[in-house]
């Protein structure tokens, strides 16, 4: 129970890995702060959490207009008392090529992927600073350590994150303020079906690696444990992480190889 009593928020907690680290997090003992856009979804994960009504709290949030957070972060650490542990785990992908894709939908990917990370993570940090303690995670993918096809957007944004909490961790490191970036594969969420094509549109159906892949469940635990452990990065998912290596050790076989494989 290491986490018990941790005021802990997580964003896109209404489905996926959001969901899972949801339950996990209620199995320490935590304190819960919720957020997604589907209040009714929300509800729902709040209810199968099993904890008592004061110990789940919702806070709908939109990370496409991030215009009111600094004022959320603000009401709830002051409602809450603290606030321990960020995961920024919301977000959304993309399944279309790079020349099909209009900068509209680049834009958006960006904004909700990219900025929507970090305007929360900018508004609930001062507070962290305040107290002397505190974790920011942000969930990634193994997109931000290679470009894939038909994820150019996707991949970008979550390039970007690296750059930005790497940058933090150093930063932040005589603060007492630990700073996590988790990389999932092939996760077996609904991330597919709600991935954007070049009209902007939801795909609607699941890719078939992703079927495949780690359940949400078991990606959340090692998330678990990782920040328990603290590590500044960590690689979850199965056979496919072995691009991460070849594409830093041997690029040229990256290459070949991920314009063969099924982009989905």
């Amino acid at each position: 129970m290491h986490f018990k009593g941790s005021v802990v928020w997580i964003t896109g907690a209404s489905s996926g890995i959001g969901e899972a680290l949801a339950y996990a997090f209620a199995r320490e003992g935590a304190t819960l702060l919720l957020s997604a856009r589907r209040v009714a979804e929300l509800e729902r994960v709040r209810a199968a959490c099993g904890l008592p009504d004061g110990q789940v709290h919702l806070a709908p949030l939109d990370l496409e207009d991030t215009s009111g957070v600094q004022a959320l972060a603000g009401y709830w650490a002051q409602r809450l008392g603290r606030i321990d542990l960020l995961i920024n785990n919301g977000g959304i992908s993309q399944r279309a090529l790079a020349a099909e894709t209009p900068l509209e939908l680049d834009r958006r990917i960006m904004e909700i992927n990219y900025f929507g990370q970090i305007a929360l993570t900018k508004a609930v940090l001062p507070h962290m600073l305040r107290q002397g303690s505190g974790h920011l995670v942000a969930i990634s993918s193994i997109s931000g350590k290679f470009g894939f096809p038909l994820r150019s957007a996707y991949a970008a944004s979550k390039h970007a994150i690296h750059g930005f909490f790497e940058t933090l961790l150093l930063e932040l490191a005589e603060t007492g303020i630990a700073v996590t970036v988790v990389n999932p594969g092939r996760i077996r969420t609904d991330i597919s079906l709600h991935a954007l094509l070049p009209d902007g549109s939801p795909q609607g159906v699941m890719d078939p690696g992703l079927a495949k892949g780690m359940s949400a469940e078991a990606c959340a635990a090692q998330i678990v444990r990782a920040i328990r452990r603290r590590k500044p990065e960590a690689n979850i998912g199965g056979t496919e992480l072995i691009m991460v290596y070849l594409k830093r050790f041997l690029p040229g076989l990256f290459r070949r190889i991920a314009r063969r494989v099924s982009a989905r």
